[in-house]
């Protein structure tokens, strides 16, 4: 059976739940989607990089000594402009002869880099590589994948990275991409004096119920809010949602839903619980800011709790004065104990590669020790590799290794094109944006959601 022959329903087999992800392709469909926010991770509203729509590749002398390599990314604040300038810092270091534009292109989550990388590829104008999610998001770049085979079997990176990461950069039987590191989706992180404050002890917080009346507590025994959210990109709830749906309904029921085969009892449940939390818990602030503008309210203690990817660490660790366990501390989103819902970083490698000697070069880079240490003990992210010394990454990192390496499941996360492939993650944007962003029509979410994960 080669990749195409495989559904979604495979995902859900093998002890990691994604080894076996089916790419089910459909041809022509180059949108950038909406920008999500999370691919930056978008730890940046409108971000500090160029708002530019159009960009004119350049290499000169592919390969050799004066060439120019052109990558596009996302990362233009916080956490992830600093990783971005280590990961830059380290190609300089390892290949002096071929320069890297490492171009940001910022504005709007990730709306402009999705649209730049959208209108190059259609006017077959490449750059050598770009960011982006492996996994079910590859089928919406059907077409104008580049083959990077090579790059894998030469320098044995089929064994040297994680099963999940290697079997989700592939497409149609080829590998199409290389994973930078893996980031983590089930977490929830505390403003460590604002739950001492309230009397909350965060490992007693195993359940959605627990979870709920220490928001409660907060509410009552304190000033600060509960929890933290930014609704300004509808991808941030439903990531949440998709939380307290693992929660609430578990794992293969989280895996039914996913693959199209039911669940709308957990749902609906899923979203009653959510509305709980949103209508009564986060800031008047919450539907003008993003994911940044709520990270803050952590690091300065204005709030208690935040449901975060793990890219939210990265910005704790480049704050000042803000150090784990002493001023903010992290548990397994209530709940999903013994989880780790996945979701990795790639470079992707176009077809009609204007510097392809150069871009495979860049390729077998992001998937070296030397990157993977540069850019994810920034980034708030875990290396895909397996080989990779862990002592410069801080405890919160190493805490995670272990949980991913120990984990009983490993669900692909829904809001982040792993899960689902990219129609229906823009379907399910959607739903969030017309019935779940305020008022709450849990109903109506509930059917178009699962309208859109079952069409």
């Amino acid at each position: 059976m080669n990749d195409t022959e495989l559904t979604r329903r495979d995902i859900a087999r093998g002890t990691a739940g994604v080894g076996a992800l089916g790419l089910t392709g459909f041809a022509g469909c180059l949108g950038g989607g909406d920008g999500d926010g999370s691919d930056g991770e978008e730890t940046t509203e409108g971000g500090s990089g160029s708002d530019e729509t159009t960009s004119e590749g350049t290499t000169e002398g592919d390969g050799g000594s004066g060439a120019t390599v052109e990558v596009l990314h996302g990362w233009t604040g916080g956490d992830g402009a600093t990783a971005a300038e280590s990961l830059t810092e380290a190609w300089n270091e390892a290949h002096p002869d071929i320069t890297l534009d490492f171009r940001p292109i910022g504005g709007g989550g990730n709306t402009n880099l999705n649209t730049v990388i959208s209108n190059r590829l259609s006017n077959q104008n490449p750059p050598a590589s770009f960011a982006g999610w492996p996994g079910e998001n590859l089928t919406k770049y059907e077409g104008v994948l580049g083959n990077i085979t090579d790059v894998w079997e030469e320098n044995g990176y089929i064994d040297a990275h994680v099963d999940e990461a290697s079997n989700l950069c592939k497409y149609n039987g080829e590998y199409r991409a290389v994973p930078i590191g893996s980031h983590r989706l089930n977490c929830l992180f505390y403003n460590t004096a604002v739950v001492e404050e309230a009397g909350i002890n965060p490992d007693d917080l195993t359940s959605v119920d627990a979870f709920i009346d220490a928001l409660d507590t907060v509410a009552e025994e304190t000033d600060k809010t509960p929890m933290a959210h930014g609704m300004q990109a509808p991808w941030t709830t439903l990531q949440f949602v998709a939380a307290m749906l693992l929660s609430t309904g578990g794992y293969d029921t989280y895996m039914s839903v996913v693959n199209g085969e039911g669940g709308r009892d957990a749902v609906q449940t899923a979203f009653e619980q959510s509305k709980t939390v949103l209508q009564d818990y986060i800031s008047q602030d919450a539907s003008s800011i993003g994911l940044t503008g709520a990270n803050q309210k952590i690091i300065s203690g204005e709030a208690a709790f935040i449901h975060q990817g793990n890219w939210a660490a990265g910005a704790y660790r480049n704050a000042e004065d803000f150090a784990y366990d002493e001023d903010w501390g992290f548990k397994t989103f209530p709940g999903t104990e013994g989880q780790y819902t996945l979701h990795f970083d790639s470079f992707i490698y176009p077809s009609n590669n204007p510097a392809p000697d150069a871009g495979k070069t860049w390729e077998a880079f992001a998937g070296s020790k030397e990157a993977q240490v540069a850019f994810n003990q920034y980034k708030g992210s875990i290396p895909t590799r397996t080989d990779v010394d862990m002592s410069a990454f801080g405890p919160y990192l190493q805490e995670t290794m272990e949980d991913f390496q120990n984990a009983e499941n490993k669900p692909p996360t829904i809001a982040h094109g792993l899960a689902v492939p990219p129609e229906q993650l823009t379907g399910l944007k959607g739903v969030i944006s017309n019935n779940f962003s305020g008022p709450y029509n849990v109903e109506a979410a509930t059917d178009a959601f699962m309208s859109t994960v079952q069409g």
